[in-house]
């Protein structure tokens, strides 16, 4: 198992890995204000969120879901879906990744308010 803590920027916040094993790899992503993550899917990985601080908006095949700290969603391979933070302070989710590919070349975007469709 291995962890780098680094902290990885995207146009919405960052991420940091805090464990990484065979098939496994879990992240702690930070949503700033008003930001959110494409509206994605992956052929080769599940996700766990567990939303740590903040609110989140998870919209999951088409459903909209409002999550507060202690709460959790199962996002499954292929479910379209999104991680947002519409809300007034910032968002911490923990990110469970399982499956045989985890590299962020496994992401299909379908939306995304920074142009990276």
């Amino acid at each position: 198992m291995s962890a780098n803590n680094e902290s990885i920027n995207r146009p919405w916040g960052h991420y940091r890995v805090l464990a990484k094993g065979k098939g496994f790899q879990v992240k702690i992503l930070h949503v700033n204000i008003n930001q959110k993550l494409s509206v994605q899917s992956h052929n080769y990985r599940s996700e766990h969120w567990v939303v740590l601080s903040g609110m989140a908006k998870v919209v999951l095949e088409g459903k909209e879901y409002i999550l507060s700290p202690g709460h959790s969603i199962d996002i499954g391979v292929k479910a379209i879906h999104s991680l947002q933070n519409p809300f007034k302070e910032d968002l911490e989710v923990l990110e469970v990744q399982k499956g045989d590919n985890l590299s962020e070349d496994d992401i299909i975007r379908y939306e995304d308010m920074y142009g990276r469709v």
